[in-house]
C-alpha cells in the first residue's frame, strides 16, 4: 500500500461569512493539492462556521449555505483528484428538522460521500437538536485509492465508552473496517479539554485498532474560543501529531499503513502529554477570544475603566496584548471615596503597558445626583443607593466614551464577584465583553503574577497586586467587609457552580478544602449564604455582557438557571 497523504486544515471560519469561509477552504485545498495530498479535511460546519444557531431558521441563510456547496463543488475542479472533506448543513426530507449537520466529501465537481452527524449534543453550551435532525445509525466509508476512509463528526466520536448515548457511531464505523478514521470537529476550548480529547480518542483508536485524524476549528466566536490543536492518533502509540493551539494551521501528514509521518516522510516529533500551564492557557485563550470578538464585531480599539485595582489592571494588560497598547484607552474616574492610589497606581500601570490614560473625576456629577434626588424625593441619597450611583456614573462615562470614539468597552468583573452579585447592574457590568468573568478572584491574582513573570518586569505594578481589594464606594470600604476571604469564597463557588466539571487535580484539592469547611457549623452556614447569593443574583448575570469561556461551566449559555425560582 502506498503512503496516503492527508492534509489537516485547521481554519478560523467566521459564522455566517460563507464566501469568506469558502475562500479559506480554497486556499488550504490549493496548498494541499500542491503538496500532492489525496484528501484535505476541514472542521465541522466549516462552510457556515460553528455554530450559526438560529441563523439556521432564516431561509435566506440556509439558501446561501446550500449555494455555497455548489461554489465549493466548482472549486474542487481546480484540484483534480483531491477529496475535500467539508462540514456543512444539508437539507433532508421527511418528518423532523429540515436540516442535518453533515460531512460532505467533494471531488472533481461531485459529492462522493455524505455523512450526517448522529449524536447531537444538547448539554452545556450545545443545542444542536434545536436545528438538526440526527443522522441514521449507519457507517460511511469511502475508498480513496487503496485506502478505505471512515467518517465521524465531533460528538459521534465522544461516546465510545457508551456513557452518554445508547448509540455508538465509532463502534458502528469500526465494524465497517476502514483503514483510517477522519473526524471533523468544532470542539470549544476550556481548561482540561485538550487532555480529555487525547484520552478519549487515543483509547478509541487503541480499542478498535484504527488510526484517526481529528481536525478542529480555531478562533473566537462570542463567548466560545476554539483552540484548534488538531491531532493524529495511532492505535499503538496514542497521539503522535498535534497542530498548534490558538492559530490556523494547514499541515500534510502521511499514513504508511503502520504509522503517521511528516509530509516529507520523516518521523514526527513527540507530542507532550501535558498542555500549556494553566495560567498561560488562560492568557492565550483570552487574547485570541478578544482579538476575534473585536475583529468580527468591527472594533479596532477598546476602552477600560481603570480603578487602580487588580481586575481592571489585568483586563488592561490582556487588552494591550491582544489589540496593541496603542489601541487601548484607560479612564480613571476618582470620586470622593477614591484612595490616592486609585489614580497613581493607574498611572504607573498605563505607563508600564504603554497605553493612554484619561482622568474624568465624578465627584461633582455624583454631588449633582445627590442634590437632585433630595430635591425630588425629600430624602438624602445614602448607603447602597449612593454606592451604586457612583458605579453607574462611571458606567455612563465609559459608554459616553465608547459611543463618541467607537471603542469596545470591556467590563472587568471576575467570576467570584459575578457569582455573588458583588457588582452594580448598569455600572461596572456595562460593556460589550468580559475578559476575566470566568476567572475566580484568586486566579486573577495568579494570572497577573504570570504576566509579570512572562514579561520579566512589572506590567502590573506590585502595589496593585498587594493592595487589599476594595470597590472604594464608601469610606474605608474593603471587599472583606461583605465577602469571606477570596480563597474560601472561591472554594465554595467552585464546588457549587462547577462540581464534577473541575479538573481531576483541582477537584481533589477543592473537595478537600470544602470538606474541611463544611465540617463546622459556621462553614455550613457560609455555604448556605453563598448558595443563596448565587441564586439571588441570576438577574444580574442575565443582563451582563458575554464572558469569554475558560472553564467547563461558565456563566452564559453553559449555565441556564431560572431567575424567578425558589431556592431552599
Amino acid at each position: 500500500m502506498s503512503n496516503f497523504r492527508i492534509t489537516l486544515a485547521q481554519l478560523n471560519p467566521t459564522i455566517g461569512d460563507i464566501a469568506g469561509n469558502i475562500a479559506l477552504m480554497g486556499s488550504a485545498a490549493a496548498k494541499a493539492w500542491q503538496g500532492e495530498a489525496q484528501m484535505v479535511v476541514f472542521p465541522e460546519l466549516s462552510l457556515t462556521g460553528y455554530s450559526p444557531g438560529d441563523m439556521l431558521d432564516d431561509p435566506d441563510f440556509v439558501e446561501r449555505a446550500i449555494h455555497g456547496i455548489d461554489v465549493l463543488l466548482a472549486a474542487t475542479r481546480a484540484t483534480p483528484g483531491l477529496c475535500w472533506v467539508v462540514g456543512a448543513p444539508s437539507r433532508r426530507n421527511g418528518s423532523g428538522k429540515p436540516l442535518e449537520n453533515t460531512a460532505l466529501v467533494l471531488r472533481d465537481g461531485e459529492v462522493v460521500l455524505r455523512y450526517a452527524k448522529q449524536l447531537l449534543p444538547t448539554y452545556n453550551i450545545f443545542d444542536e437538536r434545536r436545528h438538526f435532525e440526527p443522522g441514521p445509525d449507519v457507517a460511511k466509508v469511502l475508498r480513496v485509492g487503496q485506502m478505505r476512509i471512515g467518517f465521524l463528526i465531533c460528538e459521534d466520536g465522544w461516546n465510545d465508552e457508551g456513557a452518554d448515548y445508547p448509540v455508538n457511531p465509532f463502534k458502528r464505523l469500526a465494524d465497517a473496517a476502514p483503514n483510517l478514521v477522519v473526524s471533523i470537529n468544532a470542539s470549544p476550548s476550556h481548561l482540561g479539554q485538550r487532555e480529555q480529547r487525547h484520552r478519549l480518542f487515543a483509547a478509541a483508536s487503541r480499542r478498535h485498532k484504527l488510526p484517526l485524524v481529528y481536525v478542529n476549528q480555531v478562533g473566537g466566536h462570542d463567548q466560545l474560543v476554539f483552540d484548534g490543536a488538531s491531532f493524529a492518533v495511532a492505535p499503538d502509540a496514542g497521539v503522535v501529531f498535534e497542530s498548534p493551539r490558538f492559530a490556523e494551521s494547514v499541515t500534510t501528514l502521511q499514513w504508511n499503513g503502520q504509522r503517521f509521518l511528516a509530509a516529507d516522510g520523516t518521523a514526527l516529533p513527540p507530542v507532550a502529554a501535558e498542555g500549556l500551564p494553566v495560567m498561560e492557557f488562560y492568557r492565550r485563550q483570552i487574547v485570541l477570544g478578544l482579538q476575534d470578538y473585536a475583529r468580527r464585531c468591527g472594533f479596532k480599539q477598546a476602552v477600560v475603566g481603570s480603578s487602580g485595582g487588580i481586575d481592571s489592571a489585568l483586563t488592561l494588560a490582556l487588552a494591550a496584548e491582544a489589540l496593541g497598547p496603542e489601541n487601548v484607552v484607560a479612564i480613571t474616574m476618582p470620586s470622593r471615596f477614591s484612595s490616592a492610589g486609585s489614580v497613581s497606581d493607574s498611572e504607573v500601570l498605563c505607563r508600564n503597558l504603554g497605553i493612554r490614560l484619561h482622568e474624568h473625576p465624578i465627584r461633582d456629577i455624583v454631588a449633582q445626583y445627590e442634590s437632585a434626588f433630595h430635591t425630588a424625593f425629600g430624602q438624602a441619597l445614602a448607603g447602597l443607593a449612593l454606592e451604586n450611583l457612583q458605579a453607574r456614573v462611571r458606567g455612563a462615562v465609559l459608554m459616553e466614551y465608547s459611543n463618541s470614539y467607537g471603542h469596545l468597552l470591556l467590563t472587568t468583573g471576575n467570576k467570584s464577584e459575578i457569582s455573588v452579585g458583588y457588582c452594580t447592574l448598569y455600572g461596572d457590568t456595562n460593556g460589550g465583553l468580559g475578559l476575566i468573568g470566568d476567572l475566580y478572584k484568586t486566579e486573577v491574582f495568579a494570572l497577573s503574577r504570570h504576566l509579570n513573570a512572562s514579561a520579566g518586569r512589572e506590567l502590573i505594578p506590585q502595589a496593585i497586586i498587594d493592595k487589599e481589594p476594595s470597590a472604594e464606594l464608601a469610606p474605608e470600604q474593603r471587599d472583606s467587609d461583605s465577602l469571606p476571604p477570596y480563597p474560601v469564597l472561591d472554594t465554595v463557588l467552585k464546588m457549587l457552580i462547577e462540581g464534577g466539571r473541575l479538573g481531576l487535580d483541582e477537584h481533589a484539592e477543592v473537595e478537600a478544602a470544602y470538606a474541611r469547611l463544611v465540617a463546622t457549623a459556621e462553614g455550613q452556614a457560609l455555604v448556605v449564604r453563598i448558595r443563596r447569593l448565587i441564586a439571588g443574583n441570576e438577574y444580574k448575570r442575565r443582563q451582563a455582557p458575554p464572558i469569554l469561556r475558560l472553564r467547563g461551566r461558565a456563566f452564559g449559555a453553559g449555565r441556564q438557571m431560572p431567575i424567578a425560582a425558589y431556592h431552599a
